[in-house]
């Protein structure tokens, strides 16, 4: 790693197998299907690789949809909040699944995913639509940022909104409120959901229910076989196919930000400038927030030696927290944070004009190869 240009995302070929092992042992064992949600994890590099173990793709939008029909190839589900009627043209010719947030923006859009089915002959695969549903369970507990549940959300509908009858060609149910959790709050979830809405799930036109993402599936000691009964239980009771979709899963643990120290600041305590910022290349960090995992370091005065970690932006905020270390720090020294897959190069952005880290592959023989390099032309063609 020596060799390697700062700063860079490295993504652990081995480590997703990994993953990708027990979400397929999941699927296989339960009869459900595990899709990649793009929204978490993109590098379409891997596609091919993941489209060997996964059932599909699930996107937030017509670009995210496009690259998983292009570069996946299988089950293409979406969901947005709302959708424009010109990227609906063309997610009907790309997708097989099509799920809304309202009725209203299925009713917007019923007319155009009819007349596409209809055109289609007896082996072409027919659109089936969805609606989410809010089951109204908060159970993030902190991170309310991404409670779909919360009072006044504009993710799915209540109960008190839904028709005593759907619209016939309405086929399937979505709901979505989990983030980095266990089965347990999936099953007390899918309780409440049944308690509200299982007289749907009975009758004959619901062929399928979507059970979001949010599922630490692939964590160290998450209870994978209460996820697979309640998987079972809902297939022998409702007789619908299950979805899940998850994107933390996919690739957790198996990435990494491989960063260089540019200066230290004295300031009360040493401050590292690093040529990662927390703002620009792992925005979670001050969206969610959390402490980001690193490599040989330890909480801050558990060691011998404690620095802030900051960056080369303009920023004050951009900390990416306080570690201590049990050797001191200088400038040149290489440190390396985990779990630098998910929510990193989907999110990244170009703030005050500082690069993007380029793509490697950390190969399962432990050679690397660089995938993408980033220049001021990037930067550059996002402002003309």
């Amino acid at each position: 790693m020596q060799e390697l240009k700062t700063p860079c995302y490295i993504i652990d070929e081995k480590k997703l197998k990994e993953n990708l092992t027990i979400l397929r042992d999941l699927e296989q064992k339960s009869g459900c299907h595990v899709l990649l949600a793009q929204k978490a994890f993109s590098m379409y590099r891997l596609y091919p690789l993941m489209g060997e173990y996964l059932s599909g793709t699930t996107a937030s939008g017509l670009y995210e949809a496009r690259l998983g029909k292009e570069e996946m190839g299988k089950e293409n589900h979406v969901f947005a909040p709302a959708y424009k009627k010109d990227d609906m043209k063309e997610l009907v010719e790309i997708c097989d699944h099509i799920i809304f947030n309202s009725f209203s923006q299925y009713e917007t859009h019923r007319d155009m995913i009819q007349a596409h089915n209809t055109a289609l002959n007896e082996k072409q695969k027919k659109v089936s639509i969805g609606i989410r549903v809010n089951p109204e369970c908060s159970t993030q507990g902190e991170h309310a940022i991404y409670d779909p549940c919360a009072s006044g959300s504009r993710l799915g509908v209540t109960k008190a909104n839904f028709p005593d009858t759907l619209p016939a060609d309405i086929e399937g149910l979505h709901f979505h409120t989990l983030c980095e959790q266990d089965s347990d709050d999936l099953i007390k979830t899918f309780h409440v959901f049944e308690e509200k809405f299982g007289s749907y799930l009975k009758s004959e036109q619901i062929k399928w229910l979507n059970l979001g993402g949010g599922h630490h599936i692939t964590r160290k000691g998450y209870h994978l076989k209460e996820l697979e009964d309640l998987i079972s239980y809902i297939k022998e009771t409702y007789q619908v196919e299950v979805y899940l979709e998850p994107g933390e899963a996919v690739a957790l643990n198996a990435g990494y930000l491989l960063t260089e120290v540019m200066d230290i600041v004295k300031n009360d305590l040493d401050i590292l400038i690093l040529d990662a910022s927390a703002a620009c290349h792992m925005p979670d960090v001050l969206e969610m927030p959390y402490r980001p995992p690193l490599k040989d370091a330890y909480p801050a005065g558990e060691k011998k030696y404690t620095y802030r970690l900051s960056s080369l932006t303009c920023l004050a905020g951009d900390v990416i927290g306080d570690y201590s270390f049990e050797k001191e720090i200088h400038i040149g020294d290489r440190l390396l944070f985990e779990d630098m897959a998910i929510y990193s190069m989907v999110k990244n952005n170009t703030f005050n004009g500082i690069p993007l880290p380029a793509i490697v592959l950390r190969k399962e023989d432990g050679t690397t190869e660089t995938i993408k390099e980033f220049s001021y032309e990037d930067f550059k063609g996002r402002l003309s």
